[in-house]
């Protein structure tokens, strides 16, 4: 291993924007039991699983059916 480097002619990476970001995410105990237990059946990590689905859902702008009821 050399001391130091020298990244005068070095690149950007051209994927970067591409890259997964880390975030912190709340998710229910089941939502996360329902998508361990899939991730066994297909054979891929849980969180690729996850970010799948929601990549999915974020292509075809799918949009939960939601409905607020206010109780006095």
């Amino acid at each position: 291993m050399r001391k130091t480097y020298d990244f005068a002619a070095g690149k950007k990476n051209p994927y970067a924007n591409r890259l997964k970001k880390q975030v912190t995410i709340r998710l229910e105990e089941g939502t996360i039991a329902y998508f361990k237990d899939l991730a066994d059946e297909v054979g891929i990590p849980y969180q690729t699983l996850i970010n799948l689905y929601l990549r999915d859902c974020a292509a075809k702008s799918r949009r939960l059916a939601m409905e607020w009821v206010h109780e006095n």
